[in-house]
């Protein structure tokens, strides 16, 4: 049995519900998940609301509520929002155990759904290609935490850490989003897609947190193949927030665009 993010264990009236592995937690702390499985997971419910085989997912905005907790019973829903023939809004939403015990929402996501049209004789994207995975490095990154986000993934850079520039790396999930289920191409962009903040950072984690509270993605083209390719560069402003733009890849080219909001502050001293 291959390993996952989460594990399905039912349904109920709050929608599907989930368990989280150890492999959801965040490098900020192991009592939160990583922004990426729950996108990925969020993106999953989306993709499967009401599906039509002829639209497909445009733009998907995530607002991470608060801290995700790591560990409890969770529950995603999904509901369409505005119905068309050409455009349609659909919606999700991930839900835990809150103080009370009874289940509030934590994560929520939007996504347009546009009808598809053969336009493969005009298509073009702009952006500058990602250098091949063939020059990239891997980066012992898991030693440096317990099993975490970081030990389910095969991530490779192309620039250092820290880069004065964009950074730039290639990474693919070696886990699958839901226990024995094979990850659609946009819930294995998702998977990694949060990682941007990360790639395009120019601060030391060790006195610096970034969070980031959102992620917006805007899909030109459906990723093909295994790895996914990330261009990221993070701007900081001085009042404490900061931003994170980038490009998204598969080994053929871009495949869209990702923003994200950035919340700066010191570590406080240990």
């Amino acid at each position: 049995m291959s390993e996952a993010y989460y594990q399905r264990v039912g349904d109920d009236s709050h929608g599907e519900k989930f368990l989280a592995t150890d492999l959801v937690r965040s490098t900020w702390s192991a009592a939160i998940q990583h922004a990426a499985p729950v996108s990925a997971l969020l993106v999953r419910a989306l993709q499967r609301c009401e599906q039509r085989d002829d639209t497909r997912l445009s733009r998907v905005m995530v607002d991470l509520l608060g801290p995700v907790p790591a560990e409890g019973d969770l529950w995603v829903s999904a509901r369409r929002e505005r119905t068309g023939r050409q455009i349609e809004l659909v919606s999700a939403q991930m839900s835990a155990l809150g103080p009370d015990g009874s289940p509030r929402p934590v994560a929520r996501a939007s996504g347009w759904r546009l009808q598809q049209l053969d336009t493969t004789g005009i298509q073009h994207a702009g952006a500058p290609p990602l250098r091949p995975l063939s020059e990239a490095r891997r980066r012992d990154m898991a030693k440096d935490w317990d099993r975490n986000y970081v030990h389910s993934l095969d991530w490779r850079w192309l620039t250092p850490p820290l880069n004065d520039g964009p950074g730039e790396s290639w990474i693919t999930p070696t886990v699958d989003l839901v226990q024995g289920e094979t990850m659609t191409p946009l819930e294995r962009l998702f998977a990694v897609a949060d990682d941007a903040n990360g790639i395009g950072a120019k601060l030391d984690i060790r006195t610096w947190t970034f969070l980031n509270t959102d992620l917006v993605v805007h899909v030109h083209r459906i990723p093909d193949g295994e790895w996914i390719g990330i261009r990221a560069d993070t701007s900081y402003g001085p009042d404490g927030i900061g931003t994170t733009s980038g490009t998204l890849f598969d080994e053929y080219g871009p495949v869209g665009a990702i923003q994200q909001a950035v919340l700066v502050r010191p570590r406080p001293p240990r």
